[in-house]
């Protein structure tokens, strides 16, 4: 029997080059775009796990190698050296490519058969949540989810550029994220279509199951939240 999600990486071209992209069609085959944006650990297991777990639910997602510039298809553990070189490739990205590479995977997407003219959104975690962010002021997304988005609350000067529904994810006790930082994105949106919902009992990073801070009741209703939000925007 044939898994029901087709997966694969594939080319995505830039101005600056080609960068690859993980991409996992639905089982039937076609269905909104969903740009899946990373954390600094890379394209790996969880996250091309998590792009099976949307195609699942009807998406087609597009989880570009966002680090393609530096070394291509880095798959980093949580820990030590890993976290560490994590942390260096995500200092070293370039404002103006990064932006010139969301535009182009949502453009890539926005293209596909499987999309078929309809609508794209993007997701993202930690740093791939501040991506997701930054997706819907510069590269025109229908909607976007931020999972714990962290330095969101420093680039609130985009949030006047947002013109599509958000939903953001925070923990409750998160050392990267303090409460007053999510208050002046609460602030940010107040009377915009957003949401921001609070997760108590959780910390940083508690979406990934191969995370020390997985938290599986916040991670299940945060996914049952961003699985309402993103269909009801884009189907």
């Amino acid at each position: 029997m044939n898994p029901p999600v087709r997966t694969a990486w594939i080319d995505v071209t830039t101005a600056g080059g080609t960068m690859d992209a993980w991409l996992a069609l639905p089982p039937a085959g076609r269905g909104p775009g969903l740009l899946l944006l990373q954390e600094i650990f890379g394209v790996n297991e969880h996250i091309r796990t998590v792009a099976e777990q949307y195609a699942l639910a009807g998406f087609s997602v597009l989880a570009p190698d966002v680090f393609w510039r530096q070394s291509r298809r880095v798959e980093l553990g949580y820990e030590g050296e890993d976290r560490q070189r994590g942390i260096a490739l995500a200092g070293a990205l370039q404002p103006a490519q990064g932006i010139a590479d969301l535009q182009a995977a949502v453009a890539a997407l926005r293209e596909r058969p499987e999309v078929g003219g309809a609508r794209v959104g993007a997701i993202g975690y930690c740093m791939g949540g501040r991506l997701a962010y930054t997706a819907a002021a510069v590269a025109g997304v229908d909607a976007a989810v931020a999972y714990y988005g962290g330095g969101i609350h420093t680039q609130l000067a985009l949030a006047a550029q947002i013109r599509c529904p958000m939903l953001f994810h925070y923990a409750g006790h998160d050392d990267h994220i303090p409460p007053e930082a999510v208050e002046a994105v609460r602030q940010a949106f107040a009377g915009r279509p957003a949401e921001i919902q609070v997760y108590p009992g959780s910390q940083h990073g508690f979406n990934c199951w191969a995370r020390a801070s997985y938290h599986a009741p916040s991670a299940a209703l945060a996914l049952g939240r961003s699985l309402a939000f993103l269909a009801g925007q884009l189907f």
